[in-house]
């Protein structure tokens, strides 16, 4: 009816238009519920669904908002535990760590600090297990070779 319309009110309203294409979505959904409210005139409706499109980005925004504030706050303790917990070995493992491929950084950590088995490594990243396996050998040797 007014789709496109109103997905083009999201997408100048959203940094990306995956998030514009998520709240129509979700406006949609809220429509549908309240769609015995659905006003009879044409013009009404359209102002109607910009109306719950605005409440629905609203919505967003205030998540978006709060996201960021709770990120700044683990972000900020974080580093104060950084400081008072890592001793120069523990510093020294991370930055050897930051030197490995991303996915292997993964694997090793998921391991070796979450505790999961490399078969349940495998399923968390969805890959193969002896992807898994193989990725982890040669990082461990490059640790180890790292570390001399």
């Amino acid at each position: 009816m007014h789709g496109s319309d109103v997905l083009a009110y999201l997408t100048r309203r959203v940094s990306n238009r995956e998030d514009a294409a998520d709240l129509l979505g979700e406006t949609l959904l809220v429509l549908a519920r309240k769609k015995a409210q659905l006003p009879r005139d044409s013009t009404e409706a359209r102002m109607w669904m910009f109306g719950i499109a605005r409440n629905v980005l609203l919505t967003y925004h205030r998540g978006v908002r709060k996201r960021g504030e709770l990120v700044d706050k683990l972000r900020d303790s974080l580093r104060d535990v950084e400081v008072a917990e890592f001793d120069d070995l523990a510093i020294s493992l991370k930055l050897l760590l930051e030197n490995l491929d991303p996915r292997d950084r993964e694997i090793i950590t998921l391991h070796h600090w979450e505790g999961l088995t490399l078969a349940e490594v495998a399923r968390v990243m969805k890959l193969n297990a002896s992807t898994v396996r193989t990725r982890y050998e040669r990082a461990r040797a490059h640790l180890k070779a790292a570390v001399g």
